[in-house]
């Protein structure tokens, strides 16, 4: 649901509707009927016949539903997946999230992004419990200028207590956003760090049937990456 949500297309009136919008529909029909609420039923029927009159109206009545029909699936799912769907602008809760996840960490901490810049030191950084290594991987040619400017200031100022090491694999070898901690859990994001959440919903994962296998592949891949720190 919350992948549906963050996909959802623009809506302007009934009569514009591409196959792209019919296509959507179909999916957020069946994903509400799914949930056995009459009421969301009724209410994302009523939400789509005013799409024929009143379209952003009818859209946002769409929305609506969709969040409630979220927030009660939230309630239902393992606790390791609450919270996990992130509305656009809801930095707190980007936050909050992903602190959690680095706070569960008593070891090793290693983040994948490919474009990666300042942010996991300067808004997450702090966030890491003392003493657990962090290690950042990011792309050789993708990865922000700002990042090793950050990595060289924070070994400078938190090394003896807040261990760091950062890696820079070769170009387009990295196809996650991920996090991995103690090199048993692992956690996909779909979004880069430095912008998640901020401009459109963001999703955080947990990848238990395949994180063994993403957790291996990426350590082969930080054992070949060049050294930045």
């Amino acid at each position: 649901m919350g992948r549906l949500i963050e996909a959802m297309p623009t809506f302007s009136s009934i009569r514009d509707l591409t196959a792209e919008h019919h296509l959507w529909l179909g999916r957020a029909n069946a994903l509400v009927r799914q949930s056995g609420d009459l009421g969301d039923k009724i209410d994302l029927g009523v939400a789509i016949e005013m799409l024929t009159h009143h379209g952003s109206a009818g859209a946002e009545m769409i929305r609506l539903v969709l969040y409630r029909v979220l927030a009660i699936a939230e309630l239902s799912a393992p606790a390791s997946a609450r919270g996990a769907f992130i509305p656009a602008g809801n930095s707190f809760d980007a936050f909050a999230s992903l602190g959690k996840i680095l706070r569960s960490a008593t070891q090793d901490i290693l983040i994948v992004d490919p474009y990666m810049d300042e942010a996991p030191l300067t808004e997450f950084g702090e966030l890491v419990p003392v003493g657990v290594k962090l290690r950042l991987l990011s792309d050789e040619a993708n990865h922000k200028a700002t990042l090793k400017v950050a990595v060289a200031r924070w070994a400078s100022q938190h090394s003896t207590v807040r261990p760091l090491e950062a890696r820079l694999a070769p170009p387009r070898t990295l196809h996650d956003r991920a996090i991995f901690i103690d090199a048993a859990t692992a956690w996909v994001l779909t979004q880069s760090i430095k912008d998640f959440a901020k401009r459109s919903p963001a999703e955080i994962v947990r990848a238990d049937d395949t994180a063994s296998l993403k957790i291996a592949a990426y350590e082969e891949l930080w054992n070949r990456a060049s050294v930045i720190l």
